[in-house]
């Protein structure tokens, strides 16, 4: 095996590398912003409730 090959098998390998570590940054970043929803819909709720509290107290 030449040089040349090593340095096309090392940039393949970098190159699978790449490509997992952005997988699992999207599946972070997609389950990030999941919770994030959650949670704001939740607080839109408590606020709902709240108003809806303060108007018929």
């Amino acid at each position: 095996m030449g040089i040349a090959d090593q340095f096309k098998d090392k940039a393949q390998e970098l190159a699978e590398q790449a490509k997992q570590a952005l997988g699992g940054a999207k599946d972070e970043a997609s389950e990030r912003a999941s919770e994030a929803g959650e949670q704001g819909q939740q607080k839109a709720q408590e606020a709902a409730d709240a108003a809806k509290d303060r108007l018929q107290g």
